[in-house]
């Protein structure tokens, strides 16, 4: 069944032809990837499906009955309720059947009413529907479908309470995302849906979207998420569209496949002209000749002359250098505390980097990462513990945001003011190696695109030839042909590598080891992305294991395996608080001492003429003394107890 059909689709924005000719057809359960260069019209031709914009000229059709739900990259909430109370929005009606049948579970209760059997009957009656299309509705899993989807999104229950406009603009698209899973519909569309996620709510979307039970049309340029979930692949190019079966990978290949195949028809055909031109411009002038040079003319004319397959889109060009290499320890991260005064985001971190590592650093959203790079780079400074770079470290560092740009200069005076020492010509040739030529290179910061912006930065560290990268996000905003540029030159990078990447396919290529930051420490596993998810399975397989080795030992001693774990817990419990008993035992019996000597020396004070004589330093004497007392007494009950606790 055809959910959504889209024929000839054309837009334009003044003289900017953005789509020319667009179709697209959307069957049911389908997953389409759309796929092509920042600046396509990925997003225009998505909104104007979803109704949000209108084409110049063409058709779309969608069926009637097919419910179309869309989230757009920027997707934002304007709501004074809470996170909990938005979402249950979607089961305004749900809620209001559940408040009917309370009203008549009120009614029919009632002795009055119970006594007319006529008008009881028919409560019981309309009860019984509406608690049958509650029960339709799923109506007694609602409140689980939220809590699960919200968890899923990275909403903890604690979160449930906070109000939506104080929510950031990241978290407020999430919470759109959110709403339009637990609705369902028929077709969601959704433009760049991995933004904002990290590595755990990315991977529990995609596992979410494997089971989704409608179509789903998406822009993404997560290339691990199209390879797991997309079925059919449209590629926009020059505002036209092409449909390829399979997934991002099979994409990649058969489109490889079929160039190769236009690359051979077209190199045939060119032999094929020059042989004719070559027979017609050596007969032509011959009598005996002519006839035949004048009939390959003919077949010459009624040629249908292939275009030059486009092997590439454009693209840009750079690599990345050293000026020198770096120690063997090129970073030492100790017992470092990150946060702010009020909040400490992760502490105990201990990390050390050498020469030639790759590292890619991941974790939740909100745990610091972003701010550990900061610290390495001394743009802020940890609360505590201490950041060493080795011997002869030069970094290079690539912020998410790219907020080290300024917005009211040029392209061209972005990169030149930052290298006075090159000639202008250089930049230039830099720049256009980054695909801005012409007047291009005149145009403010604060104009350009994401894409463009990451761009910018991408030269201006390239230029700096620093033998440490540090980079936060580098893949964001770049589509996915300029991401396999970026690999390719940080593949050859003959520096040292450490990374922030969401981007599982970019952290699969090049990591070489995977550093996880939580709360409370770091991990490392050597190896990729796919290592660091083996080794995690193979570290939860364990434990398992353990558990149920531990049920299996309560088994056996007959005793329920809850009571057996509640056993060792008291256990560790008793242990801990004998170990609290005895270090704070030790600290009043320390205390007790103190005390005494103080006691002694002001009773001695107090002996002395020029003292007593001082009725102020008297009194004030007598004060701590007192005070002292007072301690030395309270700590003798105390130890009196903790020594009773111990016997």
């Amino acid at each position: 069944m055809i959910l959504v059909q889209a024929n000839d689709i054309r837009k334009s924005y003044g003289t900017d032809v953005i789509l020319d000719g667009v179709s697209i057809v959307v069957q049911d359960r389908e997953r389409v990837g759309l796929i092509g260069p920042n600046g396509a019209g990925k997003s225009t031709f998505l909104k104007i499906i979803a109704g949000e914009n209108s084409a110049d000229s063409g058709t779309i059709h969608i069926s009637k009955e097919t419910t179309v739900g869309y989230l757009a990259q920027t997707s934002r909430i304007d709501s004074e309720q809470t996170i909990w109370n938005e979402m249950i929005t979607v089961f305004a009606d749900v809620y209001r059947i559940e408040a009917k049948m309370r009203d008549l579970e009120r009614m029919m209760a009632d002795p009055a009413v119970y006594e007319q059997e006529a008008k009881y009957n028919q409560l019981t009656d309309e009860y019984a529907r509406l608690q049958q299309e509650f029960t339709d509705q799923n109506g007694y899993a609602v409140e689980a479908k939220v809590r699960s989807i919200l968890h899923g999104l990275d909403f903890p229950e604690a979160m449930h309470s906070r109000l939506v406009n104080s929510l950031s603009g990241g978290q407020k698209t999430r919470l759109q995302l959110g709403k339009l899973l637990i609705t369902q519909p028929d077709l969601l569309i959704l433009d760049e849906p991995t933004n904002y996620l990290d590595i755990k709510t990315l991977t529990w979307l995609e596992d979410y979207l494997k089971s989704y039970p409608g179509a789903l049309l998406m822009v993404s340029h997560d290339r691990y998420f199209l390879d797991s979930l997309i079925n059919v692949i449209y590629e926009m190019e020059r505002g036209r569209t092409r449909r390829w079966k399979g997934n991002y990978s099979d994409y990649l290949e058969q489109k490889a496949a079929d160039l190769e195949q236009q690359q051979k028809r077209y190199d045939q055909q060119q032999s094929e002209i020059a042989k004719l031109e070559d027979f017609v411009r050596r007969n032509i002038a011959r009598a005996t000749t002519t006839k035949r040079a004048q009939s390959r003319r003919k077949m010459l004319e009624r040629i249908d002359r292939l275009d030059r397959p486009a092997l590439t889109q454009e693209q840009a060009s750079f690599s990345f250098n050293i000026d020198k290499q770096s120690g063997n320890e090129v970073l030492v991260v100790e017992g470092v505390a990150l946060g702010y005064a009020d909040k400490v985001l992760s502490a105990n971190l201990n990390l050390s980097v050498y020469r030639g590592e790759r590292i890619a650093l991941i974790g939740p959203n909100g745990i610091g990462k972003t701010t550990l790079l900061k610290a390495i780079n001394n743009r802020l400074q940890p609360l505590q513990g201490r950041v060493k770079l080795g011997t002869n470290v030069s970094l290079g560092y690539y912020a998410q945001e790219q907020e080290d740009l300024t917005p009211s200069k040029s392209v061209l005076n972005e990169v030149w003011d930052a290298y006075r020492n090159l000639e202008q010509t250089r930049v230039r040739t830099v720049l256009g190696n980054f695909l801005f030529s012409g007047d291009e290179v005149t145009k403010p910061i604060g104009a350009l695109s994401g894409g463009e912006k990451s761009r910018v930065a991408l030269a201006k560290l390239m230029l700096l030839n620093a033998n440490f990268l540090i980079l936060d996000e580098p893949t964001n905003h770049l589509d996915l042909l300029s991401k396999e540029v970026l690999e390719n030159a940080l593949d050859d990078y003959p520096g040292t590598l450490l990374f922030i990447s969401h981007d599982r396919y970019f952290v699969n290529r090049l990591a070489t080891r995977v550093v996880e930051l939580s709360a409370d420490g770091i991990t490392s596993y050597l190896g990729n992305y796919d290592d660091y998810v083996e080794k995690k399975a193979e570290l939860e397989a364990e434990r398992k294991e353990r558990e149920e080795a531990l049920a299996s030992t309560a088994k056996k001693q007959d005793v329920p395996a809850d009571d057996y774990q509640l056993r060792r817990q008291q256990e560790k419990e008793q242990k801990r608080l004998e170990k609290k008993r005895v270090e704070r035992l030790a600290k009043v019996e320390s205390r007790i001492e103190e005390l005494e000597e103080l006691i002694q020396t002001l009773e001695a004070d107090l002996c002395l003429p020029e003292v007593f004589n001082d009725h102020l330093l008297a009194a004030a004497k007598n004060e701590q003394l007192e005070a002292a007392r007072s301690e030395l007494e309270s700590l003798m009950e105390e130890w009196a107890d903790l020594e009773a606790a111990g016997e």
